[in-house]
């Protein structure tokens, strides 16, 4: 079924909906919570937490991206059962990490000013993610949107772990630059 149709159920409040987004986004989604809870109890849950957010989405919401909009709400679902978790165990695995390495460059903070700060950092990133070669971005995105460990990254580029770690380094230093050039840091 193509997204119109199934967005189009949505706006009729046709349940059907939650099915065929199951259907046709369930292993993307799936997969997204997965790689970041390492659970597939929680990442069934956060699924079904997705499905119900995008049942109170759309309407008003009509997304132009059907698997995008899924995915970042599946990742966003995904992160708060994390957290919550987190604060439960206190332990280290490969979100932590993905996250601590990203907030070398980009700390976070809940004034109003650092808000809008972080807003402008976003659209900075956005667009130096986008100017970056494809095998970099994809480096990039994989690592910090799907918080794919090293040892996948590894296997799914064809590079070596060391060589990895060098690029996402390189790449986060990279941004790091953009944004004191900026002035967003």
């Amino acid at each position: 079924m193509e997204d119109k149709q199934i967005l189009d159920l949505y706006w009729a409040r046709d349940e059907a909906a939650i099915r065929r987004s199951a259907e046709k986004y369930g292993g993307y989604c799936g997969s997204i919570a997965q790689n970041i809870l390492h659970s597939r109890e929680d990442s069934e849950e956060c699924l079904n937490d997705t499905l119900l957010a995008a049942w109170y989405s759309i309407p008003p919401k009509r997304p132009d991206n059907l698997a995008a909009f899924l995915g970042r709400i599946t990742r966003s679902k995904a992160i708060d059962r994390w957290r919550s978790q987190k604060r439960k165990k206190r332990g280290g695995d490969a979100v932590t990490l993905a996250l601590e390495e990203l907030e070398e460059v980009l700390p976070g903070s809940s004034d109003p000013e650092r808000q809008l700060l972080q807003r402008e950092q976003l659209l900075a990133v956005r667009r130096f993610v986008a100017a970056l070669p494809p095998t970099e971005r994809n480096l990039f995105l994989c690592r910090y949107w799907y918080f794919d460990g090293i040892d996948a990254l590894s296997a799914s580029f064809g590079f070596s772990r060391s060589k990895v770690n060098s690029m996402l380094h390189r790449i986060r230093m990279k941004l790091k630059t953009q944004l004191r050039e900026e002035g967003l840091l």
